[in-house]
């Protein structure tokens, strides 16, 4: 591994971290729900997720999971199922900027952590991105602990400005609060209909 590939993979991993997924989107309904404390804390956890498909990549876990389309396919429908749930839950029980700040923020790290667990395509996302990254000729534990900082150093600033600016703007947002938040649930919705698309 070289310092070049590094800086290409941060890079990289910024540029991927900046687009709207449900990571993100997620990150600005805690936000606007309850702080930037609970988004912090959703974001938290969208970081370990993506630790545990780190570890699980670097163990091979992935390559496996892709072979076995039987199992991958069930953890598909699986991962559609919460992040359509959750986006439902947006839309139709939308809650008022900080009246669930308590709730939100006891919940947030389980619900980040969930949601970047729910999608295994970012599993196989890491899993044909990494190795294009690792020297076989290194020790391999080693380059993916680099590559897995890396990516959390990266990725967090990215997470905490938008729960920062989704905390900021809630205020001034506040009367469109819930409309932000049915919009957001919206962009779940179609996201784990995405997911499940694949398969028809």
């Amino acid at each position: 591994m070289t310092l070049g590939g590094i800086v290409l993979f941060a890079v990289m991993e910024f540029l991927l971290s900046l687009t709207p997924g449900p990571a993100v989107l997620l990150v600005i309904s805690q936000g606007m729900r309850g702080g930037f404390r609970p988004a912090s804390h959703g974001a938290a956890g969208i970081l370990s997720g993506n630790a545990i498909y780190f570890a699980a990549s670097a163990a091979g876990l992935g390559a496996l999971l892709i072979a076995s389309k039987s199992v991958f396919a069930v953890l598909e429908w699986v991962g559609a199922g919460y992040l359509a749930l959750l986006g439902l839950k947006m839309v139709l029980f939308p809650s008022e900027p900080g009246a669930a700040t308590v709730v939100v923020d006891r919940g947030a790290y389980r619900q980040g952590l969930l949601t970047q667990l729910a999608n295994p395509k970012a599993i196989a996302f890491f899993t044909a991105l990494l190795p294009q990254f690792i020297d076989p000729k290194q020790p391999m534990p080693p380059q993916f602990i680099v590559l897995g900082v890396v990516s959390i150093v990266v990725e967090l600033p990215v997470l905490l400005f938008y729960g920062y600016a989704a905390d900021r703007g809630r205020e001034r947002l506040s009367r469109h609060a819930a409309m932000v938040q049915r919009l957001a649930g919206v962009c779940l919705v179609i996201a784990a209909a995405k997911l499940a698309a694949a398969h028809f």
